[in-house]
């Protein structure tokens, strides 16, 4: 018999999880309930997760909530989204302040109502200096429209000549990312069986190990991050070396 590894010889935990999370809408159809009842099961999901990420010390944990193409979404189901945002930002972040986690929002900002910007802004402040657990929501975010306005701040600063071209490289870019200082994701899951990125990080996500998980978002918790957590550690990254 083998003996059991003590928590000290156990694998680290990889530093930074990115979830796309997805499948609310297929998790309220099977149960003949319309999609609203499946988002709020989802940020039922999304606590279990923060709390489980926290346990496990996962340093950061960046959700994908509402991405720039969600928009183009029926005006109703927008408007349920922009709702329970606004129910989270006002009843989870006490909780998250009390646990040491840290809250930050990255995305567009412009196009969230005022009252969600104002409640974004007060929730990262109050949660700032909180080490825990660093919690990212992407939300009104696209990874391409990040880049180009990476790129368009390089261009500023080139044209009035605070940077030289010969000095725009993968740092400069980094530093004008909405992640800047935040370590890139080790691991990016995909909830509800597709195997796509979706505008999801695609800067940041370049050496990521990819997992994909047919359990739908509503249903993900502990164990389902755990056995994601599992696979990653068995994986051989050689970030594109030879063995």
């Amino acid at each position: 018999m083998e003996p059991m590894l003590s928590p000290a010889d156990q694998p680290p935990p990889p530093v930074h999880v990115a979830i796309i999370m997805d499948g609310n809408g297929r998790w309220a159809k099977a149960r003949g309930l319309p999609r609203t009842a499946g988002h709020k099961r989802g940020a039922e999901a999304v606590r279990r997760t923060v709390e489980a990420a926290r346990e496990m010390g996962v340093s950061y944990l960046t959700l994908y909530a509402f991405s720039s193409e969600n928009w183009k979404r029926p005006a109703g189901e927008v408007t349920d989204l922009m709702g329970l945002l606004r129910l989270y930002l006002r009843n989870e972040v006490n909780n998250l302040h009390k646990n040491g986690i840290r809250l930050k929002v990255i995305g567009d900002r412009s196009r969230l109502g005022a009252d969600i910007v104002r409640l974004i802004e007060e929730s990262e402040a109050k949660t700032a200096g909180n080490t825990a657990l660093t919690l990212l929501l992407a939300l009104s975010y696209g990874g391409r429209q990040e880049i180009v306005e990476a790129a368009r701040a390089l261009a500023r600063d080139v044209a009035a000549g605070r940077l030289s071209p010969d000095a725009v490289d993968e740092d400069a870019i980094d530093a004008r990312l909405s992640t800047a200082g935040i370590p890139d994701p080790d691991m990016i899951i995909r909830t509800s069986g597709e195997q796509r990125i979706s505008n999801f990080l695609l800067w940041q996500g370049a050496y990521a190990e990819l997992v994909f998980m047919d359990t739908l978002w509503p249903d993900f918790g502990r164990p389902e991050l755990e056995a994601a957590i599992r696979d990653f550690q068995g994986r051989d990254r050689r970030f594109g070396t030879a063995r």
